[in-house]
């Protein structure tokens, strides 16, 4: 596995995502006796409880097998050290093309930044990629949402200091 395609998570952000995963799979008898509860009921095509509490079940599932992935591959409190070069866990400044203002976000997953002021943008997005490997002063091209390309020059790359 590359480093363009590791997860990189501080150990604040895995210790907050493995407690939410904990607790989810501490739940799953909870909502286990929630669907026989509303099964209970009576007829099941239209007992709403019972739906309502099955897709509550199936979102919850497909959250802890996201999370247990996401662990699995995450590289915990490894940020970056060179600074200079856009790799996952680096905040960068950029200048888009035709722009005088800069902007600075956090390439990394959601989850890494899901309680930080800093705008996060992940390594997988169109900008993320075309950044990959950037050194400070490089432009690089990427494709937008509409077809057409943006011109993006990186200013400045330092490690996430949380």
């Amino acid at each position: 596995m590359s480093d363009t395609e590791v997860t990189w998570l501080t150990q604040e952000a895995y210790d907050r995502l493995k407690g939410e995963l904990d607790e989810m799979i501490e739940n799953r008898p909870v909502i286990a006796a929630e669907i026989n509860a509303r099964r209970e009921e009576g007829d099941l095509r239209e007992n709403g409880g019972y739906h309502a509490a099955r897709e509550e079940q199936g979102k919850q599932e497909a959250r802890i097998r996201q999370l247990q992935e996401l662990l699995r591959v995450a590289k915990v409190g490894e940020a970056p050290t060179v600074t200079g070069v856009a790799a996952p866990g680096m905040v960068l400044t950029v200048r888009y093309d035709g722009d005088d203002e800069t902007e600075e976000f956090l390439l990394a997953t959601r989850e890494e930044g899901a309680h930080g002021a800093l705008e996060v943008y992940s390594p997988s997005s169109p900008l993320g990629k075309a950044l990959l490997g950037a050194k400070e002063g490089e432009a690089r091209e990427y494709e937008l949402p509409n077809g057409s390309t943006m011109k993006v020059t990186l200013i400045k790359a330092v490690p996430y200091a949380g």
